[in-house]
């Protein structure tokens, strides 16, 4: 199926680009290479320079194989958040694995999937900007499907204008939470919304949804409380909906779900699930999670349903993505300052955090035990230690990092190694590259 979902041609084209100084992970002797020559030779991670963010490719392959794995033994679809690694090569991997298709956040991410031939595509956004509504009708009357979100009765009004001589598009309603983010804030605030999609001649209601991510930060009782809460907010909308003949479709959709409670959405939202028949739609929930397929060894370690009792069992999401720097100075007792800053690493959910010291890059390491990175800059980090460790000018740490949204956004082309988990010297065996 997947394969009638994108372009195989185009993404494995991906392997023609030639790499050379705009890809800061590529030494400059191995510039002049092309992307498949770059992940078929064998390189050691030796090979490589600092600073550098790699990928893990069992990881990888772990996770997106664990949640396609868990969707489908619940019935439940999966749209993954493509905004996490804007990697088309990652995307076509989950279309493989089943998904229904990818969420995406903006106009300028919706034209990347587009190019590589992603065809069905929700916008987990409203759509605002005229020439980007002109462009995704375009889209949807060439055979893409494109659904997006409205949060409001003007959002609505501006969608009927621009849409004029350019076709349809489908919208699920957005029902929000307070303290949230988009959204409607209140069950007959959203109902009026629905009524006026329903009653325009170039818009289609096919759905219910929202984000639950932006209501807690934490699995706590009272974050879960919230979370489920305010997903039976969304239930009831559907259910008013489907009471008051507001939907314009007969396959509908029921959306929320990012990669820290989807199986609260999936428990509260997985009883509207219908298979249609006898006048009835058929309704399917789909779970949005982006952030799952590369995972983090920070906020999401802690927060995943599959790693909040246990971060490391055997079931749970394994981290596939590790900062490596090396120390550029040691100027005082205590203090060494690494190379890797703000525009190399994450740092909005959580600093990163030395694992492993070594003497060179791929050599052999120990555990770095009683340091703490406690500030970055633009280009460096500050890494504080007990003065009896032996840290100097030139040695590498590994680093786990939080938040694979904001890691990946900063590097062009991302080695990929074969796994990090059981050797010191892993080899290259691809590379992503994304388009943020």
């Amino acid at each position: 199926m997947s394969q009638t979902m994108y372009d195989p041609a185009r993404v494995q084209s991906l392997g023609e680009e030639i790499l050379d100084f705009r890809h800061k992970a590529v030494p400059a002797a191995l510039q002049g290479l092309d992307i498949s020559e770059f992940s078929g030779r064998g390189l050691g991670l030796n090979q490589l320079q600092t600073p550098l963010l790699t990928l893990d490719r069992d990881a990888l392959d772990f996770n997106a194989r664990l949640l396609a794995a868990w969707c489908e033994e619940r019935g439940i679809l999966l749209a993954p958040h493509g905004k996490t690694t804007m990697s088309p090569e990652l995307w076509a991997r989950q279309m493989d694995l089943g998904a229904w298709g990818i969420t995406l956040a903006n106009a300028a991410q919706l034209r990347v999937a587009r190019h590589f031939g992603f065809t069905r595509l929700m916008l987990a956004n409203s759509l605002t900007d005229p020439q980007a509504i002109r462009w995704a009708a375009d889209q949807a009357a060439d055979g893409s499907r494109i659904v997006s979100w409205v949060d409001s009765v003007d959002t609505v009004a501006l969608l009927d204008r621009e849409l004029t001589g350019h076709g349809t598009l489908d919208v699920i309603v957005e029902r929000g939470g307070h303290g949230g983010r988009t959204g409607a804030r209140t069950h007959q605030e959203a109902l009026a919304i629905a009524r006026a999609v329903h009653d325009s001649p170039q818009l289609r209601l096919v759905g219910v949804g929202g984000y639950e991510g932006a209501l807690a930060h934490t699995a706590d009782d009272a974050g879960l409380a919230a979370v489920r809460g305010y997903l039976a907010d969304v239930v009831a909308l559907h259910e008013a909906l489907l009471a008051e003949g507001l939907y314009d479709a007969d396959e509908l959709i029921a959306t929320a779900g990012g990669s820290a409670y989807f199986d609260d959405v999936v428990d509260v939202l997985g009883p509207v699930r219908t298979s249609g028949g006898d006048g009835a739609p058929h309704v399917d929930v789909v779970i949005r999670s982006g952030a799952y397929i590369v995972h983090d060894d920070g906020f999401y370690r802690g927060i995943s349903p599959f790693s909040r009792q246990d971060p490391d069992g055997p079931q749970s999401f394994r981290s596939a993505m590790h900062g490596w720097v090396r120390v550029v100075s040691q100027p005082e007792p205590g203090l060494a300052i690494l190379e890797g800053g703000k525009r190399d690493l994450p740092f909005d959910e959580g600093l990163p955090v030395p694992q492993v010291l070594s003497a060179g890059l791929g050599e052999e390491g120990v555990p770095l035990a009683g340091a703490e990175i406690t500030a970055v800059n633009d280009q460096h980090a500050f890494l504080r230690f007990p003065e009896d460790l032996d840290i100097r000018p030139g040695q590498v740490i590994r680093l786990g990092l939080s938040h694979p949204c904001t890691a990946l956004d900063k590097w062009t082309l991302i080695p990929v190694l074969d796994s990090t988990r059981d050797t010191s010297s892993p080899t290259v065996v691809g590379a992503v590259r994304t388009f943020f």
